[in-house]
């Protein structure tokens, strides 16, 4: 499969045609092997317009809902990330091509080893991985100028946000838990100790385990 090929087809196809203008993202995204993320079976869906799973409560993110969260985060040279779930490794990939330092957040043990090996074998030498709960950040480094959660919530628990810096941005896709209504990508804007919320666009992303609302009885 030509891969380079395909990577030229989805930046024209999904990534500039869906609002996606910022160039260091259609520069990053044009040069970043997707398929490098993914197991060798499943390299030829590097580039479809859908979320790929990857891992149980993983996925590879659809890559305009991917494109469009980095741009509303407006990362910076001097920006210092956090990517909680990173999963696959690509969004933390991304991220470091525009930011000066990533932390990519996975669960210890072999979700945290795949991912350190994946950006390793990439040359994403910006970003370090580390392995710990995922719903409680990461606490021991924070504050962070930006905070990408990859993958959809249901809920975020409070010690993340309060992990922003003064006037730092979290995006992520906020889910209803409802069958078959979709979610909505969100920035959150942490503001004199509380967040703000900007609704962005819908997407169909998959709820993260970790992000899931704790289900009452029903009587």
């Amino acid at each position: 499969m030509d891969f380079a090929r395909a990577r030229l087809n989805m930046v024209e196809g999904q990534i500039r045609p869906n609002k996606v203008t910022d160039p260091r993202i259609v520069a990053a995204m044009l040069d970043l092997p997707r398929e490098r993320f993914l197991p060798p079976d499943r390299q030829a869906f590097a580039y479809l317009d859908e979320d790929i799973p990857v891992a149980p409560g993983r996925a590879l993110l659809e890559p305009m809902v991917l494109a469009r969260l980095v741009q509303a985060a407006e990362l910076r040279e001097s920006s210092r990330v956090l990517v909680v779930a990173a999963g696959a490794g690509y969004g933390a990939a991304l991220c470091g091509r525009l930011a000066s330092s990533v932390i990519a957040l996975e669960a210890p043990g072999e979700p945290a080893e795949r991912l350190r090996a994946t950006l390793a074998a990439v040359g994403a030498t910006s970003v370090r991985v580390v392995g710990g709960p995922v719903a409680d950040g990461w606490a021991a480094e924070a504050p962070y100028d930006v905070i990408l959660i990859e993958g959809a919530v249901e809920t975020i628990p409070e010690p993340i946000p309060g992990q922003l810096v003064e006037g730092g941005r979290l995006v992520t896709v906020e889910a209803s838990g409802r069958p078959g209504v979709l979610g909505v990508a969100v920035r959150l804007v942490r503001v004199a100790g509380t967040t703000t919320r900007l609704p962005l666009f819908d997407a169909g992303t998959p709820v993260l385990p970790e992000f899931r609302r704790r289900r009452g009885f029903v009587f």
